[in-house]
């Protein structure tokens, strides 16, 4: 059976009010990248090259936040190639890497961007993020985050790292702003 309004998809996500109310003015998002765009593990060529595994639920994702307005921001304690390259791929142009103090460089991000972390949203997994995460209007994690980081978040996704966690943010904001439906009829056409 089809969800349908009309000649309108209807979402099949639900959230609760209390996080559509706080993700409603959020204009950019920074997400960690090991154990939230990734699954976290740490992968090596025996020439000692380094590789990573991203969702293509979760570019996806990236995209469509942009296509919304909303901008994705990577600020990572590690830096790579096939990070670099991955992000290139989806258009986001705002990134730090190699940083374990994630804060002063999502605050150059939000300076760049005119923002405020009112206007922020989170997601997380370890420790480092934990500064983001406690000022930004709504933080996120993934199940698999560190216990602190848990209990730090407005929302812990169903999906694990790096298998749509980040998918499951975009879409919560996309909902609560109003673009999730008219962006899901784009594709139903």
């Amino acid at each position: 059976m089809t969800r349908r309004m009309g000649d309108t998809p209807l979402p099949a996500l639900q959230f609760a009010p209390e996080l559509l109310l706080a993700a409603q003015d959020v204009r950019v998002v920074f997400f960690d990248v090991d154990g939230v765009l990734t699954d976290g593990g740490l992968y090596f060529t025996e020439a000692g090259e380094s590789l990573k595994r991203f969702s293509t639920l979760d570019g996806h994702g990236l995209k469509l936040l942009q296509r919304a307005g909303i901008v994705p921001a990577v600020v990572s304690g590690r830096d790579s190639a096939p990070l670099r390259l991955r992000l290139a791929a989806l258009g986001v142009q705002h990134a730090v890497f190699g940083t374990e103090d994630k804060r002063p460089a999502a605050e150059r991000i939000l300076g760049e961007l005119g923002l405020s972390w009112e206007q922020a949203a989170a997601m997380g997994d370890d420790w480092p993020d934990l500064p983001l995460l406690r000022r930004a209007r709504l933080a996120c994690a993934p199940p698999g985050a560190q216990a602190e980081v848990l209990a730090s978040a407005d929302h812990i996704t169903r999906a694990a790292a790096g298998a749509g966690a980040a998918r499951e943010l975009c879409d919560l904001l996309l909902i609560a702003q109003g673009s999730y439906a008219a962006l899901l009829a784009e594709y139903c056409a």
